[in-house]
């Protein structure tokens, strides 16, 4: 029952987020909208679901001055919060 353990036949490759890395906001050109949803959290006992619309707004802010690629609402979880689908608190 001699098993070696060799950890050097397999290496640990890191890899980029799948998203990749994005600006930061050196400008604060979305400073008030990240405000607004830190506020929000810390409200809230940092219950990321009670502050989705402060969120949605925050990342659009960023994809309207470039500051993240631009991705349809929907993709980033925000289908719902769509065309006055759910009041907005």
């Amino acid at each position: 029952m001699s098993t070696a353990m060799n950890f050097g036949s397999k290496s640990f490759q890191p890899r980029p987020p799948d998203k990749g890395s994005f600006p930061l906001d050196h400008f604060g050109e979305c400073k008030r909208f990240q405000e607004k949803f830190m506020r929000c959290l810390r409200e809230n006992k940092f219950e990321n679901a009670l502050c989705r619309h402060e969120s949605k707004d925050y990342l659009e802010c960023r994809m309207e001055r470039q500051l993240m690629a631009q991705e349809p609402l929907e993709k980033l979880g925000f289908g719902d919060l769509m065309d006055g689908k759910t009041d907005k608190h």
